[in-house]
């Protein structure tokens, strides 16, 4: 698929932005050669022309004892970034951020540190008086590798330094941890061995420039070979220049959006570099505040914005780099200029070109004002294509609980979270509170329970909320999107579709919810279900290869017993939430299966409907075995996407995967409010967005042809068939009231 933006991790477009700036801060410090003094003059000067920011503009120091990052195979440090832009913007991107274990994975220090003083301990037992002299040679090696990092950071006053310096700085220092192991020649060659294989690349401090609104500036990363190069105290004198360069870098070249400018005023997080910089500052026209900051932000509600600068689709070239323009005719991809578009527009083959798809993208793009149709008083805000919606959540105080899978937010130490923790799924649930976890442990959100279950079918968020005693002001849509997608399905799609199932008059459905991903992480928001379908007992399996493994054959139960829903394994342990109010008729329960497969090796009772959210059905290769399996099965199977464009792949897909296809995709009037941050395109993107489903290829001798698309000519009537010859002993057809002859 072309365009990823609606199934690309938030986090990896934020990494590869971060990459991205930092790989070109550190080509244009490295390139100013032998004209070092006048480069920089020249620079100051430009910058002192800048407009005036009105906003206030920090310079963090975050100092990293802890972390360090472990290269796995195919991760090339070399110059920039250690992963690369290439790896993160690529032409085929990861979607995950598990697709990035392989090749980079963060490992503790301390634990590492640890370690080393056990080895060197036991190595002082067996050498002795040998060991002791092992002792007095790591000194003077970690004066020279302080030394070697004093070398990397220039001493003077201008910023910038040689190009393999910054080169070294860039990958990681993996040279210099190379050197430094080398120059271990004390211990057995096993351990030394041992020691060089899983030590770990350093982060010793981070420079990070913010405007007081949270949005991202610049930044600068140092990097150590090892751990012992790490100490503060050595390196204050070599952050000046950095801390000086990152600046003037921020002002000429912002990273995030707005052109260049330079702050009214500038305060550092590092009451040392603050009075190194007092000298320097002023010569950028820029005040410095009186004193240091002593805190993390200056406001109580900072946040980092995740308004995050576009890239060009074909080169991907963030628009701090270039000027970005939209196609003038459809207006739905960016482009750096006229070579990119002549060369997106004549790809080959035609049906991947532009030239093919700028019609329909066009067509695409006016759906943008009927999708922003929302009943909610935040409306505005949240379709803008300008959202931020880090800000948003944070403004609200939705910073916990299940909101942390809407955001780019990580929860802190101790915080229940899953999926991808190693506590596993159920114990999870029972040990944590699985309400706070649906609250966002903030005011109650959902109101209590009605007494009477809903007596007509909704059909939008008007007529939810409105039952269900829900302010337009609550964000709740955003977590409740899937279990009112199943919900719509269930009484209005399948009915619609597939009548002759008679689905809403079953007391008990099994659903899959099939290549399961975002919504198992929010999997107690289904319990909703139960107030919405209150007389049918629901059975939803879980089903996919990205699953926690941890969680594979799984099962659990959401019950309604009078004023509480509870979650009880099979063990019959339960944890309780509270309802706040008694429901009249008997008990229903919400089964809840989990299987950590592919769907095409899942093996089990026939569902009575299959479901999938955002599927992407061109972005995963099992999708060429699921959809045979569920063409096999002829269940009714619908599907959410983003997009229309992810539509149109996907009834591609079907049709090279069964030859089927699938129906015309149709707004989900209950898909989520937020508006999805496009990279390289314009066109408007929501969680859940579309809804269709499969439209399976007939069986071989059925004689059941497809339904003719709109617009298309009748078929030509085939001859009649011969009459059927009669069987001996039938009866001959009565002839009515036609005399005989």
């Amino acid at each position: 698929m072309e365009f990823v933006s609606g199934y690309r991790d938030e986090f990896l477009d934020f990494a590869a932005l971060l990459f991205g700036w930092f790989h070109k801060f550190v080509a244009e410090r490295g390139a100013v050669g032998a004209s070092l003094e006048g480069r920089w003059r020249q620079l100051e000067a430009q910058i002192r022309r800048l407009p005036q920011d009105p906003a206030l503009w920090v310079l963090h120091v975050l100092p990293n004892h802890s972390v360090g990052i472990s290269l796995g195979q195919g991760s090339e440090p070399g110059p920039g970034p250690g992963l690369g832009a290439t790896r993160l913007l690529g032409e085929e991107p990861p979607l995950h951020l598990r697709d990035l274990s392989p090749y980079v994975s963060f490992v503790s220090l301390e634990e590492g540190e640890e370690g080393e003083e056990e080895e060197e301990e036991e190595e002082e037992k067996e050498n002795g008086e040998e060991g002791a002299g092992t002792e007095k040679k790591v000194e003077p090696e970690e004066d020279g590798e302080l030394a070697h990092t004093s070398r990397e950071s220039p001493q003077e006053s201008n910023p910038p330094g040689e190009p393999e310096e910054t080169e070294q700085e860039a990958g990681g220092g993996e040279d210099g941890c190379q050197e430094d192991r080398a120059e271990e020649e004390t211990g057995p060659e096993k351990r030394k061995e041992r020691r060089s294989e899983a030590a770990p690349l350093h982060l010793s401090c981070l420079l990070l420039v913010t405007d007081e609104h949270g949005t991202i500036l610049g930044i600068d990363l140092l990097m150590d070979g090892v751990q012992e190069s790490t100490g503060r105290g050595s390196g204050t004198e070599n952050l000046v220049p950095r801390a000086y360069a990152l600046l003037c870098h921020s002002m000429a070249c912002p990273m995030g959006s707005g052109d260049p400018r330079k702050p009214r005023q500038l305060t550092v997080g590092d009451a040392q570099l603050h009075r190194e910089l007092e000298s320097l500052v002023p010569r950028l026209g820029v005040k410095l505040a009186k004193t240091p900051m002593r805190t993390w932000g200056p406001r109580p509600g900072f946040t980092f914005a995740s308004l995050r600068a576009r890239t060009c689709h074909v080169c991907h070239r963030h628009s701090f780099e270039v000027k970005l323009t939209p196609c003038p005719q459809c207006n739905a991809v960016l482009y750096c200029g006229e070579a990119c578009l002549r060369a997106d527009w004549r790809r080959c083959p035609d049906d991947v070109s532009h030239r093919f798809w700028c019609p329909r993208l066009a067509a695409f793009m006016e759906r943008a004002g009927e999708l922003a149709t929302l009943p909610f008083t935040y409306t505005a805000e949240v379709t803008s294509e300008t959202f931020n919606k880090e800000a948003f959540l944070a403004s609200r105080g939705l910073t916990r609980g299940y909101w942390t899978q809407i955001s780019m937010l990580i929860p802190g130490p101790g915080t229940p979270r899953h999926p991808q923790g190693s506590t596993p799924f159920l114990s999870l649930l029972l040990n944590g509170d699985p309400y706070q976890l649906l609250q966002g442990y903030g005011p109650a959100l959902m109101p209590p329970v009605p007494l009477e279950p809903p007596r007509c079918l909704f059909g939008s968020w008007q007529d939810y909320y409105s039952w269900r005693g829900l302010s337009l002001d609550s964000p709740m849509a955003v977590l409740l999107t899937y279990p009112l997608t199943v919900y719509y399905v269930i009484t209005h799609l399948v009915p619609q579709s597939f009548p002759e199932l008679n689905i809403q008059n079953k007391q008990s459905l099994k659903i899959h919810v099939v290549e399961a991903g975002k919504e198992f992480d929010l999997v107690m928001v289904f319990w909703e279900l139960l107030v919405l379908l209150p007389h049918v007992a629901l059975e939803l399996q879980f089903v996919g290869d990205g699953l926690p493994p941890e969680s594979d054959q799984q099962h659990f139960t959401l019950q309604r017993d009078g004023p509480e829903v509870s979650v009880r394994p099979g063990s019959g342990v339960s944890a309780r939430l509270s309802c706040g109010t008694k429901e009249k008729g008997g008990r229903r329960d919400l089964q809840i299966k989990v299987s950590a497969r592919p769907y095409h090796l899942l093996q089990g009772p026939k569902p009575d409907l299959v479901i999938g959210f955002n599927s992407g059905f061109g972005l995963k290769d099992t999708w060429l075995s699921s959809l045979p399996r569920l063409q096999s099965l002829r269940v009714p199977a619908f599907f959410t996407e983003s997009s229309e464009y992810g539509c149109v792949m996907d009834d591609q897909t079907m049709a090279v995967a069964t030859g089927g296809g699938t129906s015309p995709p149709r707004p989900n009037p209950f898909r989520s409010p937020f508006r999805l941050r496009a990279a390289d395109n314009c066109m408007p993107w929501y969680c859940n967005a579309f809804i269709f489903h499969l439209v399976y290829k007939p069986p071989q001798g059925s004689g059941v042809r497809t339904a003719p698309g709109p617009g298309a000519p009748a078929p030509t009537p085939a001859a009649p068939p011969a009459p059927a010859r009669r069987r001996r002993g039938e009866k001959k057809p009565g002839r009515g009231t036609r005399r005989r002859k």
